[in-house]
């Protein structure tokens, strides 16, 4: 395909290999987009998650235009539709005959660390068990040890990295979560270059504290003293610096347990912070039914879910989160239930999982393809959970997610024949442009095409 009569809108300050800035300062006051052959707008679906017979209903346009007046979408339609007074009024772009969805969100990351776990990987996929890596000085706290050892500025640098290889793959909104520090300041530390980060570059980034990932060598024998310093010296301190908009708890059998994970989170809530926890990855542990218990924003994993902790989700209106690209690189056969999820009526939402053990994985179009041929969702529902759904987990849909009047202008331009493509070509750089608030803040440089 020729490239769109695009001006230069705006540049991010992190360039990811490969690809181009696409200019500087800000965008004109009226940007008009027209000759798109479909547009996805979600539109309908901001006000409560998508769940049941809607899961599929993606709001498309075919042959549309879209009208940004700043940072924010104005108005969208049909081309046969458009009133000649806007093509004199605003700054006209011709997409070119391609596809624009709304930027994906990606509510569950990991992404703030530093020191890869490659070898771990040989190791796994030459037969070593997971309780065997963790013996040999390997998993979660391997990635502590090397978080502890590292400066600030080097965290930063490491998720500026991440943050801009996910933007080109259409990520325009992130939930980082913390959980590699198990200390006091290390918690914090991670946080505040999660908080720096997320000013300097144009992902926007929602932070969770999750000191509840694991319970620490120092700990180890001492597990209540753990949760007792959770809950009386780090979620004050990071309160009080208003560093998380959430707490997280990884509840699972041998790491937190329920009533454990129902103290933290009570905590958290006191304390200001919304409440969404790790549930039933590795067994039916009873978290789906504490998360509909607490109707906690998003109860993730959920491989193993019991009937009635998935009736507990459906009752909480509590969003799902699946990771099917952990299941995939742990080798499992089993993925979470998402099909019937749908079928119940809990709203489902997908997301990388983006972390140095389990998945290393940063794009959202291969997790939808994931979704579509091992959980059985279909492609329009697998969009549905990458975009408005996922925005909903964050508790950000009121901004994100659509392409509706009064949201922000985050949005993809797809070098595809149709929204399809996205999940059917999985692995494919469809991926044209990005655009934040109404900016181009990634193009795809020429050698690319």
């Amino acid at each position: 395909m020729a490239d769109p009569k695009e001006p230069d809108l705006g540049t991010t300050g992190v360039t990811p290999r490969g690809a181009q800035p696409s200019g500087t300062g800000r965008p004109p006051l009226r940007q008009l987009y027209t000759e798109i052959a479909q547009l996805v707008t979600m539109a309908g679906h901001s006000e409560r998650p998508v769940a049941g017979s809607a899961a599929g209903k993606i709001g498309l346009i075919e042959d549309a235009y879209m009208l940004v007046e700043g940072d924010r979408v104005a108005r969208v339609g049909r081309m046969r539709d458009l009133k000649p007074t806007l093509l004199r009024e605003a700054t006209v772009h011709e997409v070119g005959r391609r596809v624009v969805v709304p930027g994906f969100v990606d509510p569950h990351t990991h992404a703030c660390f530093t020191g890869w776990r490659a070898q771990e990987f040989r190791q796994r996929v030459l037969g070593a068990t997971y309780r065997e890596i963790m013996e040999a000085g390997g998993g979660i706290l391997s990635t502590v040890e090397a978080v502890r050892a590292a400066s600030q500025g080097e965290l930063e640098a490491a998720l500026s990295e991440f943050l801009g290889q996910m933007l080109a793959q259409g990520t325009t909104t992130v939930e980082v979560k913390s959980g590699y520090g198990l200390a006091t300041s290390d918690e914090l530390k991670q946080l505040r270059a999660i908080r720096e980060v997320g000013r300097l570059q144009p992902v926007e980034v929602v932070p969770t504290f999750l000191g509840a990932h694991q319970v620490p060598p120092e700990f180890r024998n001492n597990r209540a003293g753990y949760v007792q310093l959770l809950v009386e010296e780090m979620l004050p301190a990071v309160a009080r610096a208003g560093l998380a908009e959430a707490c997280d708890v990884f509840c699972e059998e041998g790491v937190f347990s329920v009533e454990e994970t129902r103290q933290i989170l009570l905590r958290g809530r006191e304390l200001g912070l919304k409440v969404k926890l790790h549930a039933d990855e590795l067994a039916g542990s009873g978290g789906a039914e504490l998360a509909g218990e607490l109707a906690a924003l998003s109860a993730d994993h959920l491989l193993q879910p019991s009937d009635a902790g998935l009736e507990r989700l459906k009752e909480a209106g509590t969003v799902a989160v699946l990771l099917p690209g952990t299941a995939l690189f742990l080798g499992s056969d089993r993925f979470a239930p998402a099909r019937r999820m749908v079928e119940m009526g809990i709203p489902v939402a997908l997301a990388t999982d983006f972390n140095p053990g389990s998945s290393p994985l940063q794009s959202m179009p291969l997790v939808m393809s994931l979704a579509c041929v091992r959980m059985g969702l279909s492609p329009e529902e697998a969009l549905v959970a990458a975009t408005i759904n996922a925005a909903h987990a964050l508790g950000r849909a009121d901004r994100v997610g659509s392409l509706e009047p009064g949201k922000q202008a985050d949005f993809v331009l797809v070098d595809a024949p149709g929204y399809l493509h996205l999940a059917y070509r999985f692995g494919a750089p469809l991926v044209e442009q990005v655009f934040k608030r109404g900016r181009s803040v990634w193009r795809r440089a020429p050698e690319q095409v």
